[in-house]
């Protein structure tokens, strides 16, 4: 999966938000829970899959 494919349901489905571009990354916030967490600028490159969970349970958008 790339990181596009993931965005895209993130700005659509739950509370998270970007936030701001940080030095390497965008940074997002998950208003729900106050957590941030990072997603890469490439948007074709694939996501690993232990980044892609940690994505999702920020997010919220896995519980």
């Amino acid at each position: 999966m790339k990181y596009s494919e993931v965005e895209r349901p993130l700005r659509k489905t739950t509370n998270s938000r970007f936030h701001h571009q940080g030095r390497r990354h965008p940074i997002w916030l998950n208003h729900d829970t106050g957590e941030f967490f990072e997603m890469s600028r490439h948007k074709n490159e694939e996501v690993a899959k232990g980044t892609l969970n940690d994505i999702l349970t920020k997010s919220g958008a896995k519980k």
